[in-house]
């Protein structure tokens, strides 16, 4: 069984100290193979913000794989926004916007939702959308298939839907159809799972991730990651989904709830 944990949303610069520790024991004590950051990792997208998350990233007991959100990109510096928007991203995270990963178990597709000429939005174009389903399409019959971009592509409350991809009704039933499993996303700092269709009878997820440490939590929403587990076996691919919320009364993240089992199998 291979397990990802996915973060999203850290924000450092307006990070809570104890929230950064909780998290850091929970990574320990849950023993990922993989760390998944969907996004907005700085608040500023400041060099010492990024030197911040940099030396949090290197405390955690697996490699962690990351796509920029908006604020990854500088607001106030309309020189650097303009010329080099994701310089200081690279410096800290590597040259690659849109990483990939692939092994027997697992296929990660990684896709910049980020546009320098939006404030927040996020887009994804034809060539992406056509460069993911590709992709898809050669995945092996083991393997989990896993799209990371920052901005969600379906909402569960009315007032989410502005937050949503540009280019979503194009993308989501082509990556769908392709064999995509998760959706992975964040930057409306609400954790939910929800089911997305394609053309055909096939199925995905939409997981989203909180805000992992920041104190840019929303309402009574505390800071939370997901920890996706899979498996599998005679042609089988089953993947388990937990919710991890920071509990400041006990100073750790617990299970929220009980995990759901979603069945991958084509």
């Amino acid at each position: 069984m291979s397990r990802l944990l996915h973060l999203s949303d850290l924000h450092f610069g307006t990070e809570d100290p104890e929230v950064v520790a909780a998290l850091l024991q929970l990574a320990r004590e849950q023993q990922p193979d993989l760390c998944l950051l969907s996004g907005d990792i700085t608040q500023r997208a400041r060099r010492a913000q990024f030197a911040a998350a940099r030396a949090f990233v290197q405390q955690l007991p697996a490699p962690v794989l990351a796509v920029p959100g908006n604020h990854d990109l500088p607001l106030f510096n309309l020189p650097l926004r303009l010329l080099n928007p994701y310089g200081n991203y690279r410096r800290a995270f590597g040259q690659s916007l849109e990483p990939q990963l692939e092994r027997d178990d697992l296929l990660l597709i990684g896709v910049n939702s980020t546009r320098p000429a939006r404030h927040k939005d996020g887009e994804v174009s034809a060539a992406q959308i056509k460069r993911v389903a590709d992709r898809l399409r050669q995945a092996r019959p083991g393997q989990l298939r896993v799209i990371m971009l920052h901005h969600p592509v379906c909402a569960i409350q009315p007032t989410d839907v502005s937050n949503l991809l540009i280019g979503r009704e194009q993308a989501i039933p082509a990556w769908v159809d392709a064999g995509a499993d998760l959706l992975l996303a964040g930057h409306i700092h609400l954790p939910y799972l929800t089911t997305l269709g394609g053309t055909s009878q096939r199925r995905a997820w939409a997981l989203q991730a909180g805000t992992g440490v920041s104190r840019r939590v929303r309402g009574a929403v505390p800071n939370s990651v997901n920890l996706i587990e899979h498996e599998a076996s005679n042609g089988q691919r089953h993947c388990r989904i937990s919710r991890w919320d920071y509990a400041r009364e006990d100073g750790r993240f617990q299970l929220r709830g009980e995990a759901q089992q979603l069945d991958c199998s084509d």
